[in-house]
């Protein structure tokens, strides 16, 4: 008994051994080879096949895969690479391994689905999250990740409501799943609801990665909020007066304000000579629509927070 035991333990010390061997070569590959050849390629893209090969040893090749997502991830989006083609396969090996790995699914449900800032594959976002879902259904979280990439990224208000309203019939789920589920049944407004989302996020996620592209989602809100604000007020000034307002201090008195708005960073917003209302440093908000100068492309250091 106690032989086998030992050789028991001396298997598993080799299989441990293996895998850190392997993910230092896999490290040492990415660096030799083109980036270009890797990004398109995984030697193994069957679930099935690489859970036979991890010998029972599923939970710890889950979190190399687990790993080498989110890597493979953030330096894709911090030089603004257009193509996440490996993200959404690495992320249901990922979650094949290991199907209670909810990190994973909060990820995958964030940046696999945004078309502006991430792979654009909503569809199999959903996919992943339904797939957390059969094998989570007691966490809230899920089903909040559900109705989120519905809202979000496919204004499909029926089948978010229906997603929150699933999430809020779950126990100990948080209050506001029921709110968002109200919501989205009354088509509320853009920014409200998507400011609810956000705040979500940011208040109950502790990843890391998901929190910072909350909060930077929320000042990106805040600022499109403004600039749309203002730029009605433009568009009225015109209709009443026949021209473009002088100064932004002539289209602040003509909407009644007694000061110019300024964005999240404190700095006061423009009004351009062609009646444009811009911010003063675009690059401080990645996320944001509203505002930003004609043919204005972010720099790749804009995108490093993710």
């Amino acid at each position: 008994m106690k032989h086998r035991k030992k050789i028991s333990l001396i298997a598993g010390a080799c299989m441990v051994l293996s895998l850190v061997a392997s993910s230092i070569v896999l490290h040492r590959t990415d660096q030799l080879r083109p980036q270009a050849t890797l990004d398109e390629v995984l030697f193994l893209n069957s679930p099935k096949v690489i859970k036979r090969a991890s010998l029972g040893f599923d939970g710890l090749v889950a979190c190399i895969y687990w790993t080498r997502a989110v890597q493979y991830f953030g330096s894709r989006f911090r030089y603004a690479e257009p193509n996440y083609s490996l993200l959404a396969p690495l992320l249901e090996i990922t979650t094949q391994l290991d199907p209670h790995l909810v990190v994973a699914y909060d990820f995958g449900s964030t940046f696999l689905a945004s078309k502006q800032y991430g792979a654009g594959e909503p569809e199999r976002a959903i996919e992943l999250v339904n797939y957390g879902i059969q094998n989570n259904p007691d966490n809230w979280r899920l089903y909040y990740d559900l109705g989120f990439v519905y809202y979000m990224e496919l204004k499909d208000y029926k089948s978010a409501a229906e997603a929150f309203e699933r999430g809020s019939r779950v126990p100990n789920a948080h209050p506001f799943v029921k709110i968002l589920a109200a919501q989205m049944a009354q088509h509320a407004g853009e920014y409200q609801t998507a400011r609810m989302l956000w705040s979500a996020t940011f208040q109950t996620t502790h990843d890391k990665q998901i929190k910072q592209s909350a909060f930077e989602h929320l000042r990106a809100l805040r600022v499109d909020e403004d600039v749309t604000h203002l730029q009605d007020g433009v568009t009225h000034f015109g209709e009443r007066t026949g021209r473009l307002p002088a100064s932004m201090a002539e289209l602040l008195a003509a909407m009644g304000l007694d000061r110019v708005p300024v964005d999240p960073d404190g700095n006061p917003y423009k009004l351009t000579p062609e009646g444009r209302v811009e911010v003063r440093v675009p690059d401080d908000f990645a996320f944001a629509t509203k505002g930003l100068p004609p043919g204005y492309k972010p720099p790749p250091k804009a995108h490093a927070q993710f």
